[in-house]
């Protein structure tokens, strides 16, 4: 495990009831009901927060591939992120999917784009070893 040497943001919420409560973060740009998944509550979730998290830091793990390639990031890149709760016998579990569009760029460069975006994406090395991802070039 790599220590923090400089700490460059720290997000701060309050969460109140848990899946069926609320967040907000400490400079009240966020401001959201939870719900819990499948729910018919009007709540986000904890795994759609996830998903949206790390598809955003990953595009921007992907531009700085592209600049470490020499390649430029089209500004059409997308990410679409699968975040799945499950539960094997009595213990949650997440899993976790990406698919990865990158229109305009050789195959072999987007996949080396990809790799090298999982090294850099800190949500990507969190997640580490810990659940199971797949990533897909579409």
């Amino acid at each position: 495990m790599s220590n923090i040497e400089k700490v460059l943001y720290t997000a701060k919420t309050h969460t109140v009831g848990g899946r069926e409560g609320k967040a907000k973060s400490s400079d009240e740009k966020l401001d959201i009901i939870l719900s819990a998944p499948g729910s018919n509550g009007k709540g986000t979730n904890p795994e759609q927060l996830f998903a949206a998290g790390w598809s955003a830091c990953y595009i921007g793990a992907l531009g700085l591939a592209a600049k470490k390639l020499g390649a430029i990031l089209p500004k059409d890149a997308f990410v679409d992120a699968e975040v799945d709760l499950g539960m094997t016998g009595d213990a949650f579990l997440l899993q976790a999917r990406l698919s990865v569009g990158l229109p305009g760029i050789d195959k072999e460069i987007a996949e080396q784009l990809i790799e090298l975006a999982h090294q850099t994406c800190p949500y990507s090395k969190a997640i580490k070893g810990n659940i199971n991802i797949s990533t897909t070039l579409i």
